[in-house]
C-alpha cells in the first residue's frame, strides 16, 4: 500500500506521516514499512531537491525547469525507495508526491494542469497512491507554522501563491482518478488531535 500525505505549507505533513509510520510498524511488525518524502528519498533525489528549491541562483528558475526537476527526483526515488517495498507487499508512507507538483507548478506557477501531468507521466507510471491524506489548514496559519531548516524557496512565497495551491488541491480532490482515495483531515488543533483524526479516518 502506498499512502501519501499532502497539504499546503505548514500543515504538519512530516510530523503526522512519521507518527503514522510508527503506528503501522507497531500494528504490522511483520511487514516492511518505510517513510520517504518528495522531492528526495535517496542520494540522487535529495541532490535534485537541493537544486530545485534550496540553492540560491542569481538567475530565476523558470517554472517548466522546476517541474522537470521535481519529476526527475520523483522518478528516481519511486524506483529505488518505494518499488522494492511495494513489490514485497509492504507499505510506503510518503510526505508529498506528484500532487504537490500539480498544485504548486500547475496552479501556483501557472503552468497548465495537462503540462505538469504530462511531465510526470513516466515518472509516476505504476505508482498511483492507494490513500491520499490531505491535511486541511487555513493558509495564514500554515505560513506562520512553517520553517524548513534546509531552506525552501517556497516558504518565501506569499498568501496569494498558496491560495492558488489550495484551490488546486480542492479541484484535484474531486477528479475521478483521485476522489475515491482522497481523505480530508482537519489539521487545526494539537498534533495529537490531528493524529487521532488520521488514524480514525484511515482505518488500517
Amino acid at each position: 500500500m502506498y499512502i501519501v500525505f499532502e497539504g499546503v505549507i505548514g500543515t504538519g505533513k512530516t510530523t503526522q506521516s512519521k507518527k503514522y509510520l510508527d503506528y503501522l510498524k507497531n500494528k504490522f511488525p511483520q511487514k516492511q514499512i518505510v517513510w520517504t518524502r518528495e522531492p528526495g528519498g535517496d542520494e540522487i533525489a535529495d541532490s535534485i531537491r537541493k537544486l530545485a528549491q534550496s540553492i540560491k541562483f542569481e538567475q530565476e528558475m523558470v517554472p517548466i525547469c522546476e517541474a522537470y526537476l521535481y519529476a526527475a527526483s520523483r522518478a528516481q526515488a519511486l524506483r529505488t525507495i518505494a518499488q522494492p517495498v511495494l513489490d514485497a507487499g509492504g507499505i510506503v508512507i510518503s510526505d508529498r508526491n506528484f500532487l504537490s507538483s500539480l498544485t504548486n507548478q500547475a496552479y501556483g506557477r501557472d503552468l497548465s494542469f495537462d503540462t505538469v501531468l504530462s511531465i510526470n507521466k513516466e515518472a509516476i507510471s505504476g505508482f498511483m497512491p492507494d490513500k491520499i491524506v490531505f491535511l486541511d489548514l487555513p493558509i495564514r496559519e500554515g505560513i506562520q507554522r512553517s520553517f524548513d531548516k534546509d531552506g525552501d524557496k517556497f516558504e518565501s512565497l506569499g498568501e496569494d501563491f498558496y491560495e492558488l495551491v489550495y484551490q488546486g488541491y480542492k479541484e484535484i480532490s474531486i477528479r475521478d482518478e483521485f476522489k475515491d482515495c482522497w481523505i480530508n483531515i482537519d489539521a487545526k488543533g494539537s498534533t495529537d488531535e490531528v493524529y487521532a483524526r488520521i488514524v480514525k479516518s484511515l482505518k488500517l
